[in-house]
């Protein structure tokens, strides 16, 4: 095997071991290794004398060994391996606490010039390096053959930098030639990108002349090259998806005026401005004849079920079946209660489906959608199984969408010939990751809340505030109202020392009991015992509801007035936004409480500081993205969609946008991209199997 597809350990000094090793970082290939990238580099083009080498970090010194043997130190009788070093200007020590005998003293043998880079420090009046990086040098009366930019690259256990960048070599000697440019060359001059290969070998052997601020702050003219790249080959395979998409026809589905008046009688509420708009887009949608691909995102209480039941009733009356998929039990069985009385209304049957169906319940249900007879079916990822079969399925809703795959959602497209798609997100997405990982869908944003609800007031609370804490809770409680009490765990792990659902209800008891009950909900009950809680909850039997992060979508009890989260530091911005979501659903002020260990770290008391000044979500998640990168935040490795390596959402938000622009022109001009075959052979290799999945949006 001689392409860059050749297994990484057919390569040189690499082999089984260190290839198991090397996967640990998603290196399975030599193009793999090619663009696992150094994340920074080490500029020892400065070279110091070793009497004149200040105090400081990265510093560099060209000395001879003079002498090195292992030893002990201090009272502890610490293991060091001592190396003393001079180029005739003055000593400097080199030291390891950790190291392996034989190998320091097989490259270091006395006589042997040393290129020593690292932190300087002074002990007993002799600078001394404190396991430095190394290189072993041929001459120490040329420094410029060891002084150069040196990359540093992400590492895994058991794979040194040296190593790296040993194989890196290996593989650039040998397949550098096979690295053909995909990019038309009209493209790369109207972009003024630099080719391929010139970027990758800027990046991995840098030339001494380089910017080492722009290449660590990744503002190179490589580093451009190569995000431009990235995010045109995901930006293409999304325009080819809705270039799919848009050549296909569906069923034109009416928007009847009369029908969205009887809708809007039966809720208990008035419409926002926010939700009517977004109606229009979706009517417009799906009058069009072509299917429907729109994501709907807002915030929490933004009213996203009322503007997805519109779409249902006007595709139900048009003679169309419906399947509203959610991903979890809690969150289908709440979309079902919500939905059921409005449906009712409307003469509208309904059936909830999920793993804990009953037999008979399911046969009936099966039979029903077969005929014909069950317009609107809400369930879990049962809906995916193959003796779901509908008659005429022609809208589907997805909530909160980036919890499926896309293989599920293909799934349940082969349903149906070509079904409209509606998908909600109740996460708000960053307009930079929603215009990247979502090009293919049409987007609404719900941006207004209903009338009358009153902002949360959200406070940090450390463990040592706990009387505090109880006290405000019991002045809610006292008021009528009702309160969740969320942990990270189910029950006590030996690992973790944290506080659990499990054993915080039974305290909860003793701190409140027997004035009000206390119910306890996680993931692990069966259904019926997990609606009984709800049930309890909801009707005021219970007051105080002890769970986990079960309850951070598809609970509505208005008369839950505060959320207390226990170990805030260990959630998620988004998630703690989500949770905080379950209260202020009624007419009352609520409080959403962040208990945290009484020591934090600065980045995680910062991140609760931002929850704590504002109830912004799209502010929030660009926190979040930024923290915790997209691929946390959106899940995108369960979504099906290709992983970047080299681009930063945030940072190259305005690359991203002319790679954008420049995908979709693109298609435009060539919607196959016969045009470009090279560029066409790229986009396939990148995307693999899931540009067959164009249709699923």
């Amino acid at each position: 095997m001689q392409d860059l597809s050749t297994p990484v350990q057919y390569l040189k000094g690499v082999g089984p071991g260190l290839a198991a090793r090397l996967l640990r970082l998603e290196i399975r290939t030599v193009a793999d290794l090619l663009w696992h990238l150094p994340h920074r580099y080490i500029d020892r083009r400065q070279i110091d004398r070793t009497g004149d080498v200040a105090v400081g970090p990265e510093r560099s010194v060209l000395a001879r060994v003079r002498s090195c043997g292992a030893g002990v130190i201090g009272r502890q009788r610490r293991p060091v391996f001592e190396v003393l070093c001079d180029d005739g200007s003055g000593p400097v020590v080199a030291k390891w606490f950790h190291f392996r005998e034989d190998y320091l003293r097989r490259i270091l043998p006395v006589g042997q010039w040393v290129l020593l880079y690292g932190e300087v420090t002074q002990f007993g009046g002799v600078k001394q390096f404190i396991h430095p990086e190394i290189e072993a040098v041929d001459d120490g009366t040329d420094a410029n053959t060891a002084a150069r930019l040196l990359p540093v690259y992400p590492l895994t256990e058991g794979v040194s930098q040296r190593l790296v960048r040993k194989i890196v070599a290996v593989a650039w000697d040998r397949f550098a030639p096979q690295l053909t440019d995909p990019l038309p060359p009209a493209l790369a001059d109207h972009y003024q990108l630099i080719g391929r290969r010139e970027a990758l070998e800027a990046l991995h052997f840098p030339e001494a002349t380089t910017d080492v601020a722009a290449l660590n702050a990744r503002r190179s003219a490589a580093h451009r090259r190569l995000i431009f790249e990235e995010a045109l080959l995901l930006e293409l395979g999304l325009a080819l998806r809705r270039a799919q998409v848009e050549q296909r026809s569906a069923a034109r589905i009416p928007w009847d005026p009369a029908r969205e008046t009887a809708l809007c009688s039966c809720f208990p509420f008035t419409l926002t401005v926010a939700q009517r708009r977004v109606w229009s887009e979706i009517a417009t949608d799906l009058q069009s004849g072509r299917p429907m691909q729109r994501l709907v995102q807002g915030d929490v209480g933004s009213g996203k079920t009322a503007v997805a039941a519109g779409a249902c009733v006007q595709a139900i009356a048009a003679g169309w079946q419906v399947a509203f998929m959610a991903p979890t039990e809690i969150l289908a069985e709440q979309h079902r209660q919500t939905l059921t009385p409005w449906c009712a209304q409307l003469g509208i049957p309904l059936a909830l489906l999920t793993a804990k169906t009953r037999t008979a319940e399911r046969r009936q249900i099966v039979a029903q959608l077969g005929a014909g007879e069950l317009p609107l079916l809400i369930g879990t990822h049962a809906l995916l199984e193959d003796d779901i079969q509908f008659a005429r399925l022609g809208l589907i809703v997805i909530d909160e969408q980036h919890r499926f795959g896309v293989m599920q959602r293909f799934v349940l497209h082969q349903k149906a010939t070509c079904p409209h798609l509606l998908v909600l997100s109740a996460t708000p997405i960053p307009r930079t990751l929603a215009m990247t990982y979502f090009g293919d869908l049409d987007t609404s944003v719900l941006d207004e809340l209903p009338v009358g609800r009153t902002p949360i007031v959200t406070k940090h609370y450390t463990e040592v505030q706990r009387v505090r804490l109880y006290d405000g809770m019991r002045k809610e409680l006292a008021r009528g109202r009702q309160a969740y009490v969320v942990y990270p765990l189910v029950a006590e792990s030996e690992k973790v020392d944290l506080k659990n659902a499990t054993d915080m209800a039974a305290e909860l008891t003793v701190a409140f009991g027997p004035t009000y009950r206390v119910a306890l909900l996680h993931g692990r009950m069966e259904t019926d015992e997990k609606a009984a809680v709800m049930q309890a909850f909801k009707s005021g039997d219970a007051q105080i509801l002890a769970t986990t992060s079960v309850v951070e979508v598809g609970v509505d009890v208005p008369n839950a007035s505060v959320m207390v989260i226990e170990h805030a530091e260990r959630f998620g911005l988004s998630q703690l936004h989500q949770l905080r979501g379950r209260v202020g659903r009624g007419m009352h002020q609520s409080y959403c409480i962040l208990v945290s260990s009484n020591r934090l770290g600065d980045e995680a008391y910062a991140r609760l500081r931002v929850l704590c000044e504002t109830t912004d979500g799209f502010r929030i998640a660009e926190e979040d993205l930024r923290l915790r990168g997209p691929g946390e935040f959106l899940g995108t490795r369960q979504s099906g969609l290709p992983g970047f390596r080299v681009t930063r959402l945030l940072e190259d938000a305005d690359v991203l946008r002319e790679a954008r622009d420049a995908a979709f022109q693109l298609i435009h001009d060539d919607p196959t991209l016969a045009a470009n075959p090279a560029l066409r052979t790229a986009v396939i290799a990148h995307w693999g199997e899931r540009l067959q999945l164009g249709q699923v949006g």
